[in-house]
């Protein structure tokens, strides 16, 4: 069993800017590497299976569940399914990095919880629940149904702010980017 590195956590509504803010630190910060989460979903776009997310049916999903190879997995939506797996933290603390994810809230206060204080909990704040869906809706990669459900999911995340370690408002990108590259830089100097 590898020894226990360090988490760090970036957690937010959809459309917030967590994942171009992960992207960015994973260029700037050579100490860390991406947590890539299981999940039940069809791919999107380009995504690639064992780098954007690991591409698995619900079947293969729920029998890793049963095996408890998930450190946490929830229903994101309806019959959709994401987790991490266990073996993949590990595997990250064996190259001797520090594991980052860009996970959905509960997903990441479930890790938190679990990791005390070898975790790092940080939310991203969008400016306004209306610039919000103004960014769901302008990625032209949803439903109108999967829109409203997002929006309904996001208006219920932007509550569990307050139980992370540090909020950190995205009202202008590149500023939430540099803030963040402290934070972390920080985090692992401790």
């Amino acid at each position: 069993m590898p020894e226990e590195g360090k988490l760090i956590i970036f957690s937010a509504p959809s459309g917030a800017g967590k994942t171009t803010i992960v992207q960015y630190l994973l260029t700037k910060i050579p100490d860390l590497e991406f947590s890539i989460s299981a999940t039940t979903r069809p791919a999107r776009g380009d995504e690639k299976h064992g780098k954007d997310y690991y591409f698995i049916s619900k079947e293969e999903f729920l029998h890793k569940i049963a095996k408890k190879h998930f450190v946490e997995f929830e229903e994101v939506y309806s019959g959709t399914f994401y987790g991490t797996l266990r073996e993949e933290i590990e595997r990250i603390w064996a190259n001797g990095k520090a594991v980052i994810f860009d996970i959905d809230v509960e997903g990441g206060l479930h890790l938190k919880r679990k990791y005390g204080e070898a975790a790092l909990a940080i939310f991203v704040q969008p400016p306004s629940l209306e610039v919000l869906k103004e960014r769901l809706t302008g990625r032209g990669t949803d439903s109108k149904e999967k829109l409203q459900e997002r929006f309904a999911k996001a208006e219920k995340e932007l509550n569990y702010a307050p139980q992370f370690d540090i909020i950190l408002k995205n009202h202008d990108l590149q500023t939430a980017c540099i803030e963040a590259e402290q934070l972390v830089s920080d985090f692992l100097r401790k």
